[in-house]
């Protein structure tokens, strides 16, 4: 009984303090001293994927990585499957995610936004061969989406026939062999593939989106820090040679 006890106490301390979190003087916590863990998925290129010798980069891990800079702090991305980013936030397993998040309403229940680091929109995506122009010809139509995205919830409104992958770029790929008749995703994205030599073509873009760093709700000084610094990126510039960058032209700018 009293190796039971002892095993049980020893549970509990450990628990707890994997459970505490660092505070800064502005009042931020984080997971480590020093540290600012960021999530990505690693599967959305260009955004965030993972170079041959499994390291993962793109447009948000060099966001992230000069977020965590700009603050002081050492940058650490870690991967995640989109679908459960913001859980993983949620749930104290990063102190953020730069994974291409929309501001959305639903999302703001649980968790919240950085003010936006760059602006974008879904588009429809098809073979060059299609009929599909606008989404008035995706009724009844099979559209491809990322699992958990916003693309998915976008493309509900058009098409009950929808078919998950875990990734955008695997959904444009299914696209580009023959399968499905669109996808629905970034037009950045959708872009970027083209250029990689998938066989699709951009449609109707269906509207303009903010994408933001998620934090946590209870972190407030935190989601503070993180504006200021994603400010002073904004001024220097260094947003815009990110983006540069990874796309050739500046996504950072809010569009007229």
């Amino acid at each position: 009984m009293g190796k039971l006890f002892a095993f049980c106490l020893l549970t509990i301390l450990l628990l707890s303090g994997c459970a505490e979190k660092h505070k800064l003087d502005d009042g931020s916590e984080l997971i480590r001293k020093g540290e600012f863990a960021f999530a990505a998925s690693g599967e959305f290129k260009p955004f965030s994927y993972m170079t041959d010798d499994l390291k993962m980069t793109g447009f948000d891990v060099e966001v992230g990585k000069a977020v965590a800079k700009e603050m002081g702090l050492k940058p650490v991305p870690k991967r995640m499957k989109f679908k459960g980013i913001v859980e993983g936030v949620k749930t104290g397993r990063a102190d953020a995610a730069v994974a291409s998040h929309t501001i959305n309403p639903q999302r703001s229940k649980h968790v919240s936004f950085s003010t936006p680091y760059y602006y974008s929109g879904p588009q429809i995506f098809v073979r060059p061969d299609s009929g599909i122009k606008t989404v008035d010809d995706l009724k009844g139509k099979e559209v491809a989406v990322a699992k958990g995205s916003t693309y998915a919830d976008t493309a509900s409104k058009y098409t009950s026939n929808l078919k998950m992958y875990d990734s955008d770029i695997t959904a444009l790929k299914a696209l580009s062999i023959g399968r499905h008749d669109a996808v629905i995703t970034d037009f950045v994205t959708g872009k970027s593939a083209k250029k990689e030599g998938f066989d699709i073509e951009g449609r109707q873009l269906i509207e303009r989106s903010e994408q933001a760093i998620v934090l946590p709700q209870d972190n407030p000084a935190l989601l503070k820090r993180v504006n200021d610094a994603l400010e002073a990126l904004r001024k220097d510039g260094t947003l815009r040679e990110i983006s540069i960058k990874f796309f050739g032209e500046d996504i950072t700018q809010k569009p007229e």
